[in-house]
């Protein structure tokens, strides 16, 4: 339980920007600060580590990762070459139930508002989890756990950089690009819904880059 809490603690300040890209990671002041053991410390950093928020240093110990590490833009290259094709086997196999669920999840991400008061540039907590959701509500139709396994895996190694990286752009309409995702998805339209997907993906990449 007392690991369970460190990890959540430290995800949560990693993600809320708390921790700068490069910023070290110090056990013994993690362990002073949460009042815990240093094994306790060690055993949620390496989770931390394992979701992709944080990185293991040869004799430096542990470090929030640096924003330009290329592995960002790897990791959006991995993430267009499999979400789509996981998406094309959730709209063929997907059931009524889950039409309804990625209904429903549109129909919460489109009323969450993407900045909240009091939060600066960056996208709220609410829409981040409804944004995530609803991406993974797409994918679960494929009824492979192994591939959904792999998505979070990915969401959650590029979802850092993402926040750093969310400010507000005016010229990007993700409404526009949410919507059409489910219009293809519910529509069966499996190569519109894949090729909107890239194009997604494709934009978010690119606002990630410099």
């Amino acid at each position: 339980m007392l690991s369970e809490q460190v990890y959540a603690h430290l995800r949560g300040a990693i993600m809320r920007g708390d921790y700068t890209p490069g910023d070290a990671l110090k056990p013994q002041e993690i362990a002073k600060e949460q009042g815990v053991s240093l094994a306790v410390v060690r055993e949620a950093l390496v989770r931390v580590v394992g979701d992709g928020l944080a990185d293991r240093l040869p004799n430096r110990g542990f470090a929030v990762p640096a924003f330009t590490d290329r592995r960002w833009q790897e990791i959006a290259e991995a993430r267009r070459t499999v979400e789509p094709l996981v998406l094309r086997l959730s709209v063929e196999r997907g059931d009524l139930d889950w039409e309804a669920r990625v209904r429903a999840a549109h129909h919460r991400l489109a009323r969450t508002p993407a900045f909240a008061p009091g939060q600066g540039e960056h996208y709220s907590d609410e829409w981040a989890e409804a944004h995530r959701v609803f991406h993974r509500t797409l994918l679960e139709g494929c009824g492979n756990p192994v591939l959904l396994e792999t998505f979070d895996r990915l969401w959650s190694a590029s979802e850092l950089a993402r926040r750093w990286s969310a400010r507000r752009n005016p010229g990007r309409d993700h409404v526009g690009e949410h919507r059409r995702l489910e219009e293809a998805a519910l529509a069966r339209d499996a190569d519109t819904a894949a090729q909107v997907l890239v194009e997604h993906l494709t934009a978010t990449a690119a606002g990630l880059t410099g």
